[in-house]
């Protein structure tokens, strides 16, 4: 029996991954796969990979290429979400700021350094025409530090996914200024180097289990009403969120996609020179 372990955000895009567990998918291919949830989100789960807490991880794609960038020994696999991931950018419900050209010089909640909402920060902030160098950041760990910051006033803003922050905006917690949408395909899979080089058809048998199940997901039966339960969100919500997300197809991810997307990061000025795309994906 294989020995792996897999993390995610415990977020609706990971769901497929929890029904294929649930089913003992992996077990019936002696593959002990063991789920790790991220509260914490991308940059957390670069430090997994790189302590070898976690040997497969379901990353943010400017999170992770950032890291790999920067020394994170793991290879991006595939694609996973080829959507793009919609971040609201959000204030306390008391707040005083009502537009987002009166965020320019405001602190960002971000979960931490080489996180998505630190990177889409500088994203949004770059779609803005602000300074980038005067960005001012607050770590705060997870949507529950983020929660905290903007409720005591400690940050003015926070940016995290649009469905999953919903219901906050719903209870009053949060208040949605504007989207903000990554200019590329959301969530990459990405494997330690080790792993690939030891367990090269384990890793195999576990992109074609997921993939088939990403494939049909949207065809179960009362998946929405199953969903909006799980995740407290509003039947609405997650019928839309549905809608405007795509699953990869499986193919693995393009070293052309990678330099593409480095391309637009150097512009955004979230990395500092463009490497050899080879360094950053394996074919399975």
């Amino acid at each position: 029996m294989t020995e792996l372990k897999v993390g995610g955000v415990p977020e609706h895009f990971n769901y497929p991954w929890y029904l294929t567990l649930k089913n003992k998918e992996y077990t019936k291919e002696n593959i002990n796969l063991r789920w790790n949830n991220f509260p914490g989100g991308t940059g957390e789960m670069c430090k997994a990979l790189r302590s070898g807490e976690v040997d497969i991880a379901i990353v943010l794609t400017e999170g992770i290429i950032k890291d790999i960038a920067n020394g994170n020994p793991s290879k991006i696999v595939q694609i996973f979400v080829k959507s793009p991931l919609i971040w609201g950018v959000h204030v306390g419900e008391k707040s005083t700021f009502k537009s987002i050209k009166e965020l320019e010089h405001g602190t960002i909640a971000i979960s931490r350094f080489g996180s998505g909402s630190h990177l889409m920060a500088i994203v949004n902030a770059f779609n803005q025409g602000w300074d980038i160098a005067s960005l001012k950041f607050k770590v705060v760990g997870n949507l529950q530090g983020g929660i905290d910051a903007l409720t005591t006033g400690t940050a003015d803003y926070f940016m995290w996914e649009h469905f999953t922050t919903k219901p906050l905006v719903d209870q009053g917690v949060f208040r949605r200024i504007e989207d903000c949408l990554t200019p590329w395909p959301c969530f990459v899979i990405a494997v330690r180097n080790e792993v690939l080089e030891q367990h090269p058809e384990a890793v195999s048998r576990i992109l074609d289990i997921i993939n088939r199940k990403t494939s049909t997901f949207k065809n179960i039966e009362n998946i929405d009403e199953i969903l909006a339960v799980r995740y407290e969100q509003k039947l609405e919500d997650i019928q839309k969120w549905l809608k405007i997300t795509t699953w990869s197809d499986g193919k693995p991810i393009t070293k052309n996609s990678i330099t593409s997307i480095q391309k637009k990061m150097l512009r955004f000025n979230v990395i500092k020179e463009i490497k050899n795309s080879a360094a950053f994906v394996k074919k399975i």
